[in-house]
């Protein structure tokens, strides 16, 4: 194909990312759904004119990779860490975490009895299932009053974290490291296990904060015009290496995002001399846009290239949408049932926000062969991705009602922004 078209097609498609954006923001249907519909589309127009894409199945999760690191390191950026918020924090720890196990492990159970696949291979299915997707669930609760918007900010990212540490602690059970397939025995989760995941995440974030130091003192040192796209590079290259070396990299990115925009409040005064903050305190706004520039590029890219990944006769198969339901009612079950008991008061709306998302998709894709196709596959994911954003569209929407109702009271208004609902 011609250089000139493919460079044309590529600019049309991320104008229409653009224009996705615009129309969610005014009719609060998310652009991601837009997005993996175009692909869908292209894909229907590839087979009837038998063009095919080299390379999908690396690009995939090459896009997915990237789009996984930004988000992260968006979402820490977010982050405000301070003693006032010492206890939204907590909270919002205590739900990833609880609300991740009690999902995984129930999702588990059913596709144990269900399917009657080994418990551990069910939980390793499950668990990428179980994490919120902080990529849709931060800009969908930016118009929530402010304490319902900040606990779905640190619920969200730390079930981005907390759920990537766990799938991995599973497959390396399951999964041959250097070849990638299905052990044919298990190894055993064992108390020593755990002890070295402990050991294990000690040891990342001391390489974590030692990175953040070099990173830091970069921005700090370089007077080139250009030098975030060069701290960006590195911090991706740091999270290969620890990757190699089968290590939760993640959290590499993570800290450095934290550090990034709560150095003042996370270092002791008597450390300050030793770490030129100011710089990078000078260059947080500049380096954030970046970001968040980046990630609209590469996520336009990842979920039109998923969307191209499906073809429309998967849809035909009833069962699709069996598993699909089953797996959003555990789900809300579970979601509902904790802040039910914990933050009633927490239940609307934030216990519709619950999306899954890029991470899902993303884990989905490290699975084995021989496990996704037991249990979910591309239709089903699709099913419970977009039947988990209308659930959170619909308690928006109840939110949205009640603030016109205590307007015309003279209640207390719940200030929904409707305009930043769908900003995947």
């Amino acid at each position: 194909m011609d250089v000139a078209y493919i460079m044309a097609g590529i600019s049309v498609l991320i104008i229409f990312s653009y224009l996705f954006d615009a129309f969610a923001r005014r009719t609060q249907f998310p652009s991601v759904i837009l997005l993996i519909a175009t692909g869908i589309g292209l894909r229907w127009l590839a087979d009837a004119t038998n063009y095919h894409i080299p390379y999908l199945d690396r690009i995939i999760p090459t896009f997915g990779t990237i789009g996984l690191i930004l988000i992260v390191l968006e979402g820490a950026l977010e982050l405000e860490i301070n003693k006032k918020k010492r206890g939204i924090i907590i909270q919002g720890f205590l739900s990833a975490l609880i609300t991740l196990l009690l999902t995984a492990f129930g999702l588990a159970f059913m596709f144990h009895e269900w399917m009657g696949i080994p418990f551990l291979e069910s939980l390793l299915d499950a668990t990428p299932l179980a994490i919120i997707s902080s990529a849709v669930a931060i800009p969908s609760a930016a118009g929530l009053l402010n304490k319902d918007k900040e606990f779905v900010v640190y619920e969200s990212t730390f079930s981005d974290i907390l759920g990537i540490v766990l799938f991995y602690f599973l497959k390396s059970h399951l999964v041959n490291d250097s070849t990638g397939l299905a052990l044919e025995v298990p190894k055993l989760v064992t108390a020593g296990s755990f002890m070295s995941l402990i050991f294990e995440i000690i040891l990342v974030v001391i390489i974590s904060l030692v990175v953040t130091y070099i990173l830091i003192e970069l921005i700090a040192k370089i007077s080139h015009k250009v030098k975030f796209f060069l701290i960006l590079s590195l911090l991706i290259l740091a999270y290969v290496i620890a990757k190699k070396f089968h290590l939760s990299a993640l959290i590499i990115v993570f800290f450095f995002g934290l550090f990034m925009s709560n150095s003042r409040n996370l270092l002791p005064i008597r450390w300050r001399k030793y770490i030129n903050t100011t710089k990078a305190e000078e260059g947080l706004h500049e380096f954030h846009i970046l970001t968040a520039e980046s990630t609209f590029l590469i996520r336009t890219g990842f979920f039109l290239f998923f969307g191209f990944n499906i073809t429309v006769d998967m849809f035909l198969s009833g069962e699709t949408y069996i598993y699909g339901l089953a797996i959003l009612g555990v789900i809300l079950a579970v979601r509902f049932l904790y802040l039910g008991v914990t933050q009633p008061k927490k239940l609307v709306p934030t216990g519709f926000i619950a999306p899954r998302g890029l991470i899902t998709i993303l884990l989905f894709l490290d699975l084995p062969i021989e496990f996704s196709n037991k249990i979910i596959n591309e239709k089903v994911l699709l099913i419970v991705i977009l039947g988990s954003m209308i659930i959170m569209l619909t308690g928006l929407l109840i939110t949205g009602k009640k603030k016109g109702k205590n307007d015309g009271e003279g209640g207390e208004k719940v200030n929904v922004d409707f305009n930043t609902v769908g900003d995947v």
